[in-house]
C-alpha cells in the first residue's frame, strides 16, 4: 500500500523509514492532489498551530475535512484530528476525543515510557515531548493505551491518534498496526 506523510513539517523522513520497514510505499505529500495517489495518511508532530495554518494555507484543512481516507496522527497530527481541544474548538473533528496541549510539561519534561498499547503489543517505547494527553474520550473513540494514568493512544474507526512519537524509535509496530489493521481493513471495506 501507498502510505502518505504530511510533509508540510515534523519527522517526515523517520515516518517514511517506518512505513518502508513495514513493507509498503512511503510518499511525502506536499500538495493535496497527492491525496489520491495514496491509501492512509500519517499527520506527523510539530507544532499544532502551526500545522493547523500550514494545512489552512495548503488547502489540507478542506480536502481532509472532507475525505475519508485513513488518517495516524502522531502528537501534534492527534491535537489536529481530536473534535475538541481543552479551550479551544477541534480542527478536522475525526476522533471523538478531548486533547488537553503539553499536559506532561515543555521541552525539559520530555520523557519515555514503555507502554501497552491494545492490540498492538504491551512493550512499545513512547516518546514524550511536550505532549498533549487525551482528556476525554466519548463516541466510537476506543482507549489504546495510558501512561501515568492519561489516554495517549485511541482509535475510532478508520482513524488513529496517540500522544508520543513512534517514529522516533526504531519500534516501527504502531506504524505496521495503521498500516495493516485500520488502512487495511477500510480498503477492503470500500471495494
Amino acid at each position: 500500500m501507498r502510505i502518505g506523510v504530511l510533509a508540510l513539517q515534523g519527522a517526515v523522513r523517520e515516518h517514511i523509514r517506518h512505513i518502508e520497514l513495514s513493507g509498503h510505499e512511503g510518499l511525502p505529500i506536499k500538495k493535496v492532489e497527492q491525496l489520491n495517489e495514496i491509501d492512509g495518511l500519517i499527520l506527523p508532530g510539530g507544532e499544532s498551530t502551526t500545522l493547523r495554518r500550514l494545512m489552512s494555507l495548503y488547502g489540507f484543512d478542506k480536502a481532509l475535512a472532507d475525505s475519508d481516507l485513513p488518517i495516524f496522527g502522531t502528537c501534534a497530527g492527534l491535537i489536529v484530528l481530536a473534535k475538541d481541544i481543552v479551550g479551544e474548538a477541534g480542527y478536522l473533528s475525526k476522533l471523538d476525543i478531548s486533547v488537553e496541549r503539553n499536559s506532561f510539561g515543555r521541552q525539559v519534561d520530555s520523557f519515555e515510557s514503555e507502554l501497552v498499547i491494545k492490540g498492538v503489543a504491551d512493550d512499545i517505547e513512547g516518546v514524550f515531548i511536550r505532549a498533549p494527553h487525551i482528556a476525554e474520550v466519548y463516541g466510537n473513540a476506543q482507549i489504546l493505551s495510558e501512561v501515568e494514568g492519561k489516554i495517549v493512544a485511541v482509535k475510532q474507526d478508520q482513524y488513529l491518534g496517540v500522544s508520543f512519537h513512534p517514529e522516533l524509535t526504531d519500534d516501527y509496530r504502531v506504524t505496521s498496526y495503521f498500516i495493516d489493521e485500520i488502512v487495511a481493513k477500510h480498503k477492503k471495506a470500500s471495494a
